[in-house]
């Protein structure tokens, strides 16, 4: 992610609520070296992005094995806690070489929608039984590989998992292969997890309900001392939250509060069923919230208090997570008209709040710089067709034409780190990622059969 070269951008999202007209591109080493609008043509030697250009989408909250899911959990009634039971058994088919081909399949979906930086939540750590593997790190190292080669920048996010319930209720089945049995153990295994270029990590407790109060104060804690981001599953369910009041006498926030996890380095995701205190507090510390609305529609989560969230200073980032829909433009884009449904009201936030959203909020959340199409930022940027029959007729001087009007099936060029890495709509480094797809997701269901 070391690139160099020139690009002339059509128009280009600089900021604001319009586009600028004729923008000139350098880039040096993977980072952008100049950005300068009003340029009217094209000087020799610049690669042409027709169209709008925008910085890279950032995917905040992942579960690669998830894509195995799509369109099969929809023949019956049933809640997130059957959908769960799906998941668990997508979980009991992977080894790391399967994960691997999956997870870069997965990857390369994503770089094609425009997406340059994901945060996967990795927690499937063991083998099938529960026992670290020889490399105790291996299928987190198999989800890194699979990014550098699918070409997208990644922030691996290892959370601890070490309960089946409140009260330190004991794991069953597929649980197992979550768990490192206590906390200390999760600390002395990702402390030799080593990354590589445009690679970081973060911790993660996976939930509230999974890891108990003291552990997570050691989490927080941990964290902190790496200087790494922290995130949690957070007020998901109805269920989650009556379950943890009934537990612990506190809700999933208030629980988070009192173990000094909530701070700006904090994102809680999904966030759907947070209360006016559990609001303020999260505006207080200036924490994250990454929201997931396709995944919370498909779930049947519910939608989340956002607009009031960001009234208060939290700062919201976007996530696909189950991957029911690889999709940033559409995430982006439901975050208001999710919105709507619920206020009876129109246009609660800006295209420049969803683009932000979409974009550097997830950096920050992550661990990255802010990002965006400045001198100095990572050299990330997508450029989105406006002659699609999505695009076509849409304004391309003002920022709303991408995330009203376009989806991942207009992007043509994606450039992570200065390289590009996708071409004309094509990956350049995996060759016809939907048969991979295929092939991976074939693989998981064929363990069962």
């Amino acid at each position: 992610m070391h690139g160099n070269g020139t690009w002339w951008a059509e128009h280009a999202w600089l900021g604001g609520e319009r586009n600028a007209g004729g923008v000139l591109i350098g880039v040096k080493d993977g980072t952008f070296s100049s950005v300068t609008p009003g340029v009217p043509v094209p000087p020799p030697g610049a690669t042409t992005l027709r169209g709008i250009t925008m910085p890279g989408l950032v995917n905040a909250h992942s579960h690669a094995f998830h894509r195995a899911l799509r369109g099969r959990t929809h023949d019956a009634r049933g809640t997130f806690w059957s959908w769960r039971d799906t998941m668990y058994r997508a979980a009991e088919a992977l080894d790391p070489d399967l994960y691997l081909r999956l997870a870069r399949a997965v990857f390369a979906e994503m770089v094609l929608a425009g997406y340059t930086t994901v945060g996967e939540f990795h927690y499937l750590h063991h083998d099938p039984l529960g026992r670290p593997y020889s490399d105790p790190n291996q299928m987190g190292s198999a989800l890194l590989g699979a990014a550098s080669e699918a070409g997208i920048r990644i922030t691996l996010i290892d959370a601890c998992y070490l309960s089946g319930g409140f009260g330190e209720t004991a794991l069953e089945g597929v649980q197992r292969r979550f768990s490192d049995t206590d906390v200390s153990c999760w600390a002395e295994r990702v402390a030799s997890l080593k990354t590589g270029d445009g690679q970081r990590m973060a911790a993660a407790v996976h939930s509230v309900r999974a890891v108990p109060p003291g552990a997570i104060k050691h989490l927080a804690a941990y964290a902190a001392q790496s200087g790494w981001p922290l995130h949690a599953h957070v007020s998901e369910q109805r269920a989650e939250v009556d379950d943890c009041m009934a537990a612990t006498g506190l809700s999933p926030f208030q629980l988070l509060e009192t173990a000094g996890a909530l701070d700006c380095d904090f994102t809680a995701v999904h966030a759907t069923h947070a209360g006016p205190h559990d609001v303020v507090v999260l505006g207080d510390s200036r924490a994250h919230v990454c929201a997931c609305p396709t995944t919370e529609r498909d779930l049947g989560d519910g939608i989340g208090p956002f607009a009031r969230m960001r009234d208060v200073g939290v700062q919201l980032c976007l996530g696909s997570d189950s991957h029911a829909v690889i999709d940033g433009f559409e995430e982006a884009r439901a975050l208001e008209m999710d919105s709507r449904l619920v206020s009876e009201q129109r246009v609660l936030f800006s295209s420049s709040e969803l683009i932000r959203a979409a974009t550097s909020a997830g950096l920050e959340s992550l661990g990255w710089s802010a990002g965006g199409l400045a001198p100095g930022q990572p050299a990330d940027f997508v450029s989105i067709r406006t002659d699609t029959p999505r695009t076509a007729g849409c304004d391309p001087e003002l920022a709303a034409s991408t995330i009203f009007g376009a989806s991942a099936a207009d992007v043509d060029t994606v450039v992570v780190g200065g390289d590009t890495i996708v071409d004309g709509g094509e990956h350049t480094r995996i060759e016809n990622p939907a048969a991979a797809i295929a092939a991976a997701v074939d693989e998981v269901w064929a363990w069962h059969r």
